[in-house]
Parts: structure tokens; sequence; C-alpha cells
């Protein structure tokens, strides 16, 4: 399927009615374009008049030291080594709309999650929740099922993937076997995993 930002930005309008508060969910794979996605969504909404905020799953990570001292480090992004707990407080608190709701952000730079870092008002209407495993069946990621109002899954080609990935690493000067490790070892790994167990989303799009 094929939509732009714009289409997508109307239809989730239209689908929201008069509600006070519609949840999207934005997955996919480690380099699919989710945070792109949801600035530019979050952007259209705005541009018709709508009031949206979003919210990154990466701020869930598990902290470095939490990963060093359960040998996971290495693996970083799989699916245990997020605070899928707080996860689901958060977005439950969100789902309500009946408070201010303070969420953490992901420094990638730093590889450290900042708490309390972005702010979502009951004022907000529309909230985009991106993540690698918003739609994944498995584990207690599963009790995520029937909370996102609309959802919209991101599959580009593994080749794809893996290009972007490579130019992600690069980007942050990390060496050649130091990129083709986290390319490898992780995150077309984690990619395929959520490509290969995912719940059906509203839409799905190869290229964001």
């Amino acid at each position: 399927m094929s939509l732009t930002v714009g289409e997508i930005a109307g239809e989730v309008i239209s689908r929201a009615g008069d509600t006070k508060r519609f949840l999207i969910a934005i997955a996919g794979p480690p380099g699919s374009g989710k945070s792109t996605m949801a600035d530019n969504l979050a952007d259209a909404l705005k541009a018709k008049g709508e009031s949206a905020e979003v919210l990154p799953m990466d701020g869930f990570h598990m902290d470095n030291a939490i990963l060093i001292e359960r040998g996971l480090l290495a693996r970083k992004g799989i699916p245990e080594t997020f605070d899928v707990r707080g996860f689901l407080d958060i977005i439950r608190a969100v789902k309500r709309a009946d408070q201010e709701v303070l969420i953490p952000v992901f420094d990638r730079s730093r590889e450290i999650a900042i708490a309390s870092a972005r702010v979502v008002s009951p004022e907000h209407r529309f909230i985009i929740v991106e993540g690698n495993y918003l739609l994944f069946n498995q584990g207690k990621w599963a009790e995520l099922e029937g909370i996102f109002d609309y959802s919209i899954m991101l599959a580009p080609p593994i080749e794809v993937l893996e290009e972007r990935l490579w130019a992600r690493w690069r980007g942050y000067k990390l060496t050649e076997e130091q990129a083709s490790a986290k390319v490898y070892g992780n995150d077309l790994p984690n990619g395929r995993l959520i490509l290969e167990n995912r719940r059906t989303a509203d839409v799905t799009l190869e290229i964001a």
C-alpha cells in the first residue's frame, strides 16, 4: 500500500471523530523510518489544526549497566532489553487522557534514556507511539493488543534496512567492524523477528 503522510493524517482524523484521545502506533524493524514518520505525521496533524505528541518506545531501553550485568549489551534492542512493564504502565496512563504524563526519551548519541524528558498533556489529542515491538505478538508485548486506535507497520525490504542501518552506525563514527556487528549481529536479526511475529496493522507500508 502507498499512502502519503497527509492522507494518513486525514484518515486518522476521520476515524477519531470527536474522541478526546486517539493513539496511533507506528511499528517496524530498526532502520524502517519510524521516528521520521512519527515526526512527519505529528506535523501533518498540527497543520490540520490538531494537537499531537510523539511517544518513542526507545525511552524504555534498560540502562547499559543492567544489560552488562545480564550479558545482553551486545543484543541491546531485542525484546528482553526493554522495560516492558514500565512502557505498558505509561501507555495505559496516556490512553486515559486524564492527567499529564511525563515520558522518557532515548539519547542515541549517549546510549541512555533521559527520564521525564517529554510531556504528554490531556490536551494532546493524537499520541503517536513509535517503536519496534508495538505490534509484536510475543511475550508481554502482546498485552498491547487492542490499545491502539490505528496502527501502521513499516516493512521495507531487508536490503533497504541493511543500507539504512549501515548509514546509521557509520554516522555515529563506528568502525566498519563495530558497524558490522551492530547490523548483522543485532539489528537485522531483530528486524526479521519483528517482521515474522507481528499483528496485522491498519496500514502496512514498504517505504515510509
